[in-house]
């Protein structure tokens, strides 16, 4: 089986549902707390890459920090590669990868797809 890693935000209760999955299922994970160990400039694009995504397209567009900071400008992807990177509780989650293959696992049943 494919190494699998869950970009996993502690607050969030559909990471929380994905992981809960993995861990009923026995399924060797590990669990990549992105909000307080941000991706890099590399990592974000490898990880798009896999989700076959734009970066503007990983974007919680109902999140408040979106709407009063995003929602009216004009954004580049390579600015919101900039911003998802620096701001990641923009990111949309849990992003689940196996291997080469990625999701975002909601709802967190999801998850049982990619295994």
């Amino acid at each position: 089986m494919s190494h699998i890693v869950i970009y996993h935000n502690g607050q969030c209760s559909k990471c929380k549902g994905a992981l809960e999955l993995l861990i009923e299922k026995g399924v060797p994970h590990e669990v990549r707390w992105y909000a307080s160990d941000p991706l890099t400039r590399k990592e974000l694009q490898d990880l798009l890459s896999k989700l076959h995504m734009q970066a503007h397209e990983l974007v919680r567009t109902g999140e408040e920090l979106y709407k009063a900071e995003y929602e009216t400008r004009n954004i580049s992807e390579d600015e919101w590669m900039d911003i998802l990177i620096n701001k990641p509780e923009l990111m949309q989650r849990p992003i689940v990868v196996k291997g080469d293959i990625a999701i975002i696992a909601r709802p967190p049943e999801k998850v049982l797809e990619i295994l």
